[in-house]
């Protein structure tokens, strides 16, 4: 096997858990693990896909796998995805994520859920997996995931998921419904901040908030317990105008000091206005943050990166949505499978070509590819012989 650096997404899964008996171990587990991640960065959604992937690749995967029998075939790779421990596969992950992280103070860690949406079976009554990831959106990279069978579980899943993460220093956020005080005591024992929405699951605390800030004037502005930030975004015909009022005057807000380590409330309204139509929303929020609604206002907005940056590009560049594993794990660990492709592809930040395109680009270019792998420094326009 090529030796390589620390960064390299092999030494990373040799620990991975082998849940095979031993007369069917043929062929060796982590080339099975890292022929797959090959496979489904360079465009397989399939494990018919990644079979045909491997044949034609098999002399360069030869250069960091032994193989010692070929290439496995599609049933024999579905065989292993349905039983392999999604914990074990995600523990490796965790393993390389945090040799490959850049992470910085007040790094914006966004937790959030998706469904996955053809993961069901109504003949079966098994009801579509729901996972909850940890986005970093300074460096697009999904640091875990937690799987839960329903929406409504996300209320549990945000705990353990942060039992696996290292989030020391970051600004961690989430929709409603991790406005909890387990999820805040849990993030501050991690030794992180917070910037939590509030909506309508809390309401007596949505109440105390939305009184406090309407009852806010303009005058108040000058005063030191409140801060208002304001950015305008104009383009493609709309203009965007955001404000956030952030202010750690919470004494008198009984349902506020219940979370651990809250200093201070937000309210964020956004404008958009698009030819004469305009539209306004109102958000609330509480955080454990110190009076900065520069930051907030920062945090609060990039939050929803999870959408466009994971969530929107794992159904249309990785047709996420349309998958129809089902059996065992299957589900689950090839979710981890596009997750960590996802990841391996935004550590290029040289690239203006679209993810699909660099889909199509590891297809093409072994050089492109081995570089994602391996860390190398190379840029892309060396590692494309063209």
């Amino acid at each position: 096997m090529v030796k390589s650096g620390s960064a390299s997404i092999v030494d990373h899964f040799v620990e991975l858990e082998d849940p095979r008996m031993g007369r069917n171990r043929r062929h060796k587990l982590i080339d099975i693990v890292v022929l797959t991640v090959c496979a489904v960065i360079s465009g397989c959604d399939t494990w018919e896909d990644i079979q045909d992937y491997g044949d034609f690749k098999l002399e360069w995967l030869k250069r960091f796998l032994e193989l010692p029998h070929g290439i496995p075939s599609h049933d024999t790779i579905r065989r292993l995805f349905i039983r392999l421990d999604p914990a074990s596969l995600q523990r490796c992950f965790f393993s390389w994520v945090e040799a490959v992280r850049e992470q910085t103070d007040g790094d914006v860690v966004a937790i959030d859920g998706k469904t996955l949406r053809r993961s069901g079976d109504r003949a079966s009554s098994k009801m579509p997996i729901h996972m909850v990831s940890a986005w970093a959106a300074g460096n697009g990279m999904v640091l875990g995931q937690v799987k839960t069978s329903e929406h409504s579980n996300e209320i549990t899943a945000f705990p353990a998921l942060l039992d696996l993460l290292k989030v020391k220093g970051c600004i961690v956020t989430i929709d409603a419904e991790g406005c909890q005080t387990e999820v805040a005591k849990k993030i501050r024992e991690k030794k992180a901040d917070y910037v939590l929405a509030v909506k309508g699951n809390q309401p007596t605390l949505l109440e105390q908030i939305t009184d406090f800030f309407d009852a806010v004037t303009d005058e108040d502005i000058a005063e030191p317990w409140l801060e208002k930030y304001h950015d305008v975004d104009k383009g493609h015909g709309r203009v965007e105008i955001r404000e956030c009022y952030h202010s750690d005057e919470i004494a008198a807000l009984p349902r506020v000091k219940e979370f651990r380590g809250a200093k201070s409330i937000a309210m964020v309204r956004g404008t958009r206005i698009i030819g004469e139509k305009r539209t306004s929303q109102v958000r609330y929020f509480i955080s454990s943050l110190e009076m900065d609604a520069e930051r907030v206002a920062h945090a609060v907005r990039t939050h929803w990166s999870v959408e466009n940056g994971l969530h929107w590009t794992l159904d249309m560049s990785f047709r996420e949505d349309d998958s129809r594993m089902r059996e065992g794990y299957s589900a689950e660990n090839f979710a981890m499978m596009r997750r960590m492709a996802l990841s391996i592809m935004k550590r290029d930040t040289h690239s203006k070509r679209s993810l699909r395109a660099r889909r199509r680009f590891c297809t093409y270019y072994d050089s492109y590819l081995e570089r994602l792998l391996f860390n190398s420094d190379r840029t892309i326009s060396e590692a494309n012989p063209g």
